[in-house]
This record gives structure tokens, C-alpha cells and sequence, in this order.
């Protein structure tokens, strides 16, 4: 049974994603919260697996909500929701901490499946939805001056990693890496657990975000 707290400003919206769990036997929604300050408040209170979150709502936001949850260090992990219009919002949220994101225009079977994801500890962003959204979020983002920053963490990474670590910035998926590198998809998910290790990487955004800004990654013109 994973939980689930959700957290949104309109009384609608909360009250389809709790009709939405709670109609499947995997899922329980343990709590709702109207705005980013109660939603912090209870994720301490309920710890919830995932924290449902919207961005923009009134008082506290869903960014800083998510920056307090993760800071607090406990088991809940934020699935952060938005519009792509906004995708500013999801890479500052992301910075904070969030486990991944969806579009509010997801089929309710990628929202289950989202959510499940994330409370097993993965990252949630389709591949083809991570290469649109970080073209977006490469005009925010400046490549760094005079090349990628030289971060000690990228020498503890062997000619193999760091080839994989810009896979993964590029939005890659396991078996698109193991058809690239000519490997089997389960030495590709070694390599990958090993560069997350290394980088200090939570997950596959977290790492994605590393490779951008340390210039490893970037969009390729559309």
C-alpha cells in the first residue's frame, strides 16, 4: 500500500486525485493539503510515501514546500504536478528536491504509475517528456563559463560513468543506453547506481540536473 498526500489549492482538483487513489487497492490517500505550509505540516504528521504537489498556490508554494519536505529528511518523496507553460516552476522544484514530475494532462494510469515509481525510489519523467521540458529549461540555464565546472565528483567517475552520466542528461532511457554502449540493460542499471553514488545523485533527475550544470548535457536544436 503506498500513501499518499495531496496537496492543491482547488477543492476540485483534490478531490478527482483522492477519487482517482483511492478507486485502486494499491493506493490510500491519508491526507489533503491546501497550500504549501499545511502540506509540510502534515507530511511531518502523516509521512506519507508521496507527497502529490502542486506548484503555484497561495502563500507558501510548492517549491518551497518541497525544498522544507526534503530538507526534513524523512521517507516522503514529492511528486511534483504542473502545466508545461510552467516549466520554470518544475526545474526550481526539482532543484528542491522533488522525485520527479508529471504534467496535470497525464492519463490517470501514468499518474498511478508515477506514483508507484516514486515510491520505490525512482525518478518519474517519461524520456520523451525530459528531452521537451529540459530544452525549456536550458534557456534558464546557462552553460557554464569556460566549460564544465571542474567538480571533484566527476574524477571519481570512471571513462565508462561519465559517459553514461551524459546519457542520462540527454534523457536517455536504460535500454536506449544499453543499445548505445552495446550492454546489457542490467550492467547499464550497475552503472547507473554507481554514478549516482558517486555524484550524490538521489535519483535519475537529480543527475540529470548535475550533467546540466556541469555542461555534460545539453538540448539538441529542434
Amino acid at each position: 500500500m503506498t500513501t499518499v498526500l495531496v496537496v492543491d489549492d482547488q477543492p476540485l482538483q483534490r478531490f478527482g486525485f483522492r477519487m482517482l487513489l483511492d478507486s485502486v487497492p494499491e493506493t490510500e490517500v491519508v491526507g489533503e493539503a491546501a497550500h504549501g505550509a499545511e502540506a509540510v505540516r502534515k507530511a511531518a504528521e502523516l509521512r506519507p510515501d508521496v507527497v502529490l504537489m502542486d506548484v503555484r498556490m497561495p502563500g507558501m508554494d510548492g517549491i518551497e514546500a518541497t525544498r522544507r519536505i526534503a530538507a526534513a529528511g524523512d521517507r516522503s518523496r514529492v511528486l511534483v504536478l504542473t502545466t508545461f507553460d510552467l516549466d520554470e516552476y518544475v526545474h526550481a522544484a526539482l532543484r528542491a528536491g522533488a522525485s520527479g514530475f508529471l504534467l496535470k494532462d497525464a492519463r490517470p494510469e501514468e499518474l498511478l504509475a508515477g506514483i508507484r515509481a516514486v515510491a520505490a525510489g525512482d525518478a518519474v519523467i517519461a524520456p520523451a517528456l525530459t528531452r521537451r521540458l529540459l530544452h525549456e529549461f536550458a534557456r534558464l540555464v546557462p552553460p557554464p563559463d569556460g566549460g564544465p565546472a571542474k567538480d571533484p565528483r566527476l574524477n571519481a567517475l570512471t571513462e565508462r560513468e561519465r559517459e553514461i552520466l551524459v546519457a542520462i542528461g540527454k534523457g536517455w532511457t536504460n535500454g536506449e543506453i544499453a543499445a548505445r554502449f552495446v550492454l546489457s540493460e542490467s550492467t547499464v542499471k550497475t552503472h547507473v547506481g554507481r554514478v549516482l553514488s558517486k555524484i550524490g545523485a538521489r535519483d535519475r533527475i537529480q543527475a540529470v540536473i548535475f550533467a546540466y550544470d556541469h555542461g555534460l548535457a545539453r538540448p539538441h536544436p529542434e
